[in-house]
């Protein structure tokens, strides 16, 4: 019997909550217009789910002037953190300047997992 109540211990259970994400983004235009808004498909896969996992996106802007935004949200302020609230979500860009683009977006999960997706925009005028 004590080998029994021994094996099931609580102390004994390692339950895995971190899980490693990847992003799959559908493809983007090259090129854009000052003014013109380029839509920024993306989804979060994970090989399990936990549900508490929380993601958070922030961006950083290389070259250009542009805003970034969840639908129809405020612009994101660059180098904020902003809580995703879904695991499949569309940005939008919107250029504000003739020059060339160039910001970089970062998704990090609640356990310290995250992503660097860079982006990039010739000027189309």
């Amino acid at each position: 019997m004590g080998i029994v109540f021994n094996s099931c211990q609580n102390d004994d259970l390692d339950i895995k909550q971190n899980f490693p994400f990847d992003v799959k983004m559908m493809p983007i235009p090259s090129k854009i217009k000052e003014g013109e808004t380029v839509e920024i498909r993306m989804s979060l896969k994970t090989s399990a789910n936990f549900s508490e996992t929380k993601y958070s996106i922030r961006y950083f802007q290389y070259e250009g002037s542009g805003k970034l935004q969840h639908h129809y949200d405020v612009p994101y302020l660059p180098n904020d953190e902003y809580l995703l609230p879904h695991k499949q979500f569309r940005l939008y860009y919107t250029s504000e300047s003739q020059e060339s683009h160039q910001f970089s977006i970062w998704i990090k999960d609640s356990f310290g997992n995250e992503k660097q997706l860079d982006f990039e925009f010739g000027n189309a005028s």
